[in-house]
């Protein structure tokens, strides 16, 4: 089995083999559904690996069903950090707009880009990382009708 650090280092590389597609000449495009699918689901298993979270509960934020546990809440954390969304419990949102803008399926772009407005401030003042991860997470849920989570 691999290594979480290789699973990332995997997972950045799907993810940037997306953006630089190669027919012949390079050229930038936004990665399919299948691709974030498949790129999130890495991301799944090294953060349920690191977490001990059971995964019963992390399917249940595909449902936006954010139960107030503290391993889950930490899951949330790990995936949003290794996607660079957050860093230090603190929102990371000019990256996380360009990713958006360069990265993310059309169908997902602009609900996500509405929704990260509204919740540009909602980890605000929230000392623990995981809890301030949890809260911006629950944010996006409410005001994201397309709302995925690995």
């Amino acid at each position: 089995m691999a290594r979480p650090v290789e699973l990332i280092l995997f997972s950045w590389i799907v993810l940037l083999g997306t953006v630089f597609q190669r027919d012949g000449i390079g050229v930038e495009g936004k990665a399919t559904v299948e691709q974030m699918m498949k790129t999130g689901e890495m991301m799944r298993n090294v953060c349920l690996g690191k977490t001990k979270v059971g995964e019963d509960m992390v399917n249940g934020l595909r449902e936006s069903k954010f139960p107030d546990v503290k391993e889950l809440k930490c899951y949330v954390n790990c995936v949003m950090e290794m996607m660079q969304t957050i860093r230090k419990g603190k929102l990371n949102y000019d990256a996380t707009m360009k990713q958006i803008d360069t990265i993310m399926p059309d169908e997902f772009a602009e609900p996500m880009r509405n929704a990260l407005n509204a919740c540009r401030n909602s980890g605000d003042g929230i000392k623990n990382n995981c809890d301030a991860a949890y809260e911006i997470a629950q944010c996006i849920s409410k005001n994201n009708p397309k709302f995925v989570f690995p």
